[in-house]
């Protein structure tokens, strides 16, 4: 699994791993200024993006494809970034290659296992006709019978391109996730912990981390862990509160 990446800046090498239906460009706009100091590379996940799809998909295999990349890069030790579903990815990699890696920062997950809590996105995208759709309004319009929040939308459309055809296709692979979504939702685990400095960001109005996640899987895995909260924001911490997630990302990379 070859995965797609963008690279920008110079410096320590950065990864950063997107989340559940989303591409590298939602941190387009945060990694250009974190490319001011640091050797970013913008990752598109195995079935996201413009990398290539697979049946296969779990953290195991998604920390291997990160590592293959690592490799290909040429670079023996990144900082690793990841958001949501990114965050368990760049989790499982810590654990299992602490080698390879110099910090590790999780936006806003626990490495616990989650209830299914997709289903309305997942079937409002199944439910969407690509193939007699001519417009994104249309298709908007599709998705607005079951997702009545507009951003949320706009975040999923930016998955659409135009085939050879002129026909809409979702770049995402769709079969794929809903196939082993209980993968995605599953927990991290190892019986040895990451002993390397890490931070968890949390969003203030975002459940997805709570209180005893920090002082049990959390402080149980990662033993150098900061976590840190931002108030008044939600899940998409860095498109929320992109200043405040800078400011914690750089005093982070930047402390021995």
């Amino acid at each position: 699994m070859k995965l797609h990446y963008k690279e920008m800046g110079h410096g320590q090498p950065l990864l950063i791993l997107h989340g559940l239906f989303g591409t590298l460009d939602n941190w387009a706009t945060l990694a250009k200024r974190l490319a001011e100091h640091y050797n970013v590379f913008l990752v598109d996940l195995r079935n996201h993006g413009r990398s290539p799809h697979n049946e296969e998909h779990n953290y195991d295999v998604m920390a291997d494809d990160v590592l293959r990349l690592v490799d290909e890069l040429g670079i023996p030790t990144p900082a690793i970034m990841g958001h949501s579903m990114g965050g368990k990815v760049a989790m499982q990699y810590a654990l299992k290659y602490p080698t390879r890696i110099t910090k590790l920062i999780v936006v806003d997950i626990a490495p616990k296992a989650y209830p299914p809590h997709h289903d309305e996105i997942i079937n409002a995208l199944q439910s969407v006709d690509l193939s007699t759709a001519t417009s994104r309004g249309e298709i908007d319009k599709q998705l607005a019978q079951s997702i009545k929040e507009e951003d949320v939308r706009l975040f999923l459309m930016k998955n659409l391109y135009r085939k050879e055809d002129n026909t809409f296709g979702w770049r995402m692979n769709l079969d794929a996730i809903c196939n082993n979504y209980d993968h995605i939702a599953a927990a991290i685990t190892s019986d040895t912990p990451f002993k390397k400095n890490a931070l968890f960001i949390k969003g203030g109005r975002s459940g997805y981390i709570k209180q005893e996640d920090i002082y049990g899987n959390i402080e149980h895995l990662f033993t150098l862990v900061e976590v840190e909260t931002i108030p008044g924001v939600g899940h998409w911490v860095h498109a929320e509160a992109p200043d405040e997630v800078y400011n914690l990302v750089t005093r982070f990379l930047e402390t021995n």
